[in-house]
């Protein structure tokens, strides 16, 4: 299967590190000039010099910006022009008993995880809409569908997310432009070691933290392990790719068979 993003712009949000980094070297290495997105200038540049490193590509732009707000998100569309595929990557997560979960954490994770990506949602789509062409990808949750005790206000923002995508799609019905979620299942990343690590014994090596993880508060997973970044990634290039051109309004599953469902 070739995939070849050669001439595409691509901007993926909250991409110095984790799933974001992994996307953004796949489209790389698709052949994609890759904007990569983080609040701080310092992270950005050190992520594109690794991913120069990790893809053997130069073809990266720095677009630093906190996209939570309306400057920062302008900082960032300044930097990143003619976006063909946006994929809306940046989020964040944590365990909070559900009773203590505040109305100040309710806004911060509706605004992240979910305005944010309607914000650029707003601003890309409707010149990939005059182009007859582009690729919008939400990087939603299995919380979106199996909504975690320890972490209400995350799983209903990325179930928000999954209807963000499903309207958008209905906008750009018959123009050229996809827009689809990923289910994506636990994943291994520095952040997710330290969530695992707020739900286990913080003494336990990674390995034995891990598995106990798995088996105690991720038991349908069918992998039985956490996902590779990388693995997350090849689903996004694959969306991001005329391959995947009658994939729309989907909510696609990279869970690790963890959502127990027979449908999509």
């Amino acid at each position: 299967m070739l995939i070849d993003l050669t001439g595409r712009t691509a901007l993926v949000t909250g991409s110095t590190q984790g799933i974001g980094f992994a996307i953004a070297a796949g489209l790389a290495r698709a052949g994609a000039r890759v904007a990569v997105n983080g609040r701080r200038p310092q992270s950005v540049d050190e992520a594109i010099e690794k991913l120069r490193q990790e893809t053997d590509r130069d073809s990266f732009v720095a677009a630093p910006g906190d996209i939570t707000t309306a400057d920062g998100a302008q900082q960032v569309i300044e930097a990143a022009q003619d976006v063909a595929v946006l994929v809306n990557n940046l989020g964040i997560f944590g365990a909070t008993p559900a009773l203590e979960i505040s109305d100040e954490a309710w806004r911060q994770y509706f605004d992240v995880n979910v305005l944010s990506a309607v914000r650029m949602i707003r601003t890309y789509l409707p010149a990939m809409k005059d182009r007859a062409w582009g690729r919008v990808l939400n990087v939603a949750s299995d919380a979106a569908v199996v909504t975690p005790v320890e972490m209400i206000h995350y799983g209903v923002s990325k179930t928000a997310l999954l209807a963000v995508t499903r309207g958008f799609a209905k906008d750009a019905a018959g123009t050229g432009v996809t827009v689809n979620s990923i289910i994506a299942g636990p994943t291994h990343t520095r952040g997710v070691e330290d969530f695992v690590y707020q739900l286990v014994d913080p003494g336990l090596p990674w390995d034995e933290a891990q598995r106990e993880f798995m088996i105690k508060h991720r038991p349908q997973s069918l992998l039985q392990r956490l996902i590779k970044p990388e693995e997350i990634a090849n689903m996004a290039v694959y969306l991001s790719s005329d391959l995947a051109s009658a994939t729309t309004g989907g909510a696609v599953r990279a869970d690790g068979g963890y959502v127990d469902s027979i449908l999509p």
